[in-house]
């Protein structure tokens, strides 16, 4: 697996940001881990104002943004939007947890 990989954002996630008009905000989706949650780390989604030294992935005249520390946590992790029965949410599929729990929002490594 390689660490340097950035993580990639799917079309879905920039389209749905451009349906609730971030960048018309000025707002960018923001992707970050911190540690807690059931499993050791969770994440937290939001839209946020970009930061000096956040990795910015553009699509569709959106973004979503990583800062430095979170960035080895979502090496290689696709960050998707799906809608299902329960809600429609930002998803992320990381392969670099080794377990997550049914929140969807906690994983560990």
């Amino acid at each position: 697996m390689d660490l340097n990989l950035p993580p990639k954002v799917t079309e879905r996630a920039f389209a749905r940001l451009s349906e609730i008009g971030a960048s018309a905000q000025g707002k960018a989706l923001r992707v970050a881990v911190e540690g807690g949650g059931c499993s050791g780390f969770q994440y937290e989604i939001s839209l946020d104002d970009p930061a000096e030294g956040d990795m910015v992935l553009t699509g569709g005249g959106e973004q979503v943004v990583v800062d430095e520390v979170s960035l080895p946590f979502l090496a290689n992790a696709v960050i998707d939007f799906t809608e299902e029965l329960i809600g429609a949410r930002f998803v992320i599929d990381n392969p670099n947890a080794t377990a997550s729990c049914g929140c969807g929002t906690s994983f560990s490594i």
